[in-house]
């Protein structure tokens, strides 16, 4: 099972000039693995690119992903996870969907399809990465 994250899918959405090659042909790599997978959080970010739900649906079902519910222990972990990044220098504001994203892929045991690698590898250390720089 691989969970998507949102900045990859935006690639597609937007037509990325720089990202969008790579991240349609991960994509069609990691679907020769398992299902690919977005969660409540993904598809909330994915929304604000669309006007309407049918048109988020639509393309949802187009590029093949399920959505699937985060368990509460993801949500556990990513408000703990949330509370140690001010303190370790975190100066970002609007990370929360990140820690969302990468505890519900620990919690599951997923790979965690994604061009943004630093937060992950530094707060979900035993997440499984798929990126350009693994």
């Amino acid at each position: 099972m691989i969970l998507v994250d949102t900045n990859v899918l935006l690639d597609l959405v937007t037509e990325d000039p720089v990202w969008v090659e790579w991240s349609i042909a991960q994509l069609e790599s990691v679907a020769l693995q398992g299902p690919l997978l977005i969660n409540d959080v993904i598809y909330a970010e994915l929304a604000a690119r669309y006007h309407s739900i049918e048109r988020l649906d639509a393309f949802v079902l187009q590029a093949e992903l399920t959505h699937i519910p985060m368990p509460k222990a993801a949500l556990f972990l990513a408000g703990r996870v949330f509370t140690r990044y001010p303190r370790a220098g975190g100066q970002r504001s609007g990370v929360l969907p990140d820690f969302f994203i990468g505890a519900h892929a620990a919690v599951e045991g997923m790979k965690l399809l994604t061009r943004d690698t630093g937060r992950y590898r530094s707060y979900f250390p035993t997440l499984r990465l798929i990126s350009r720089e693994v």
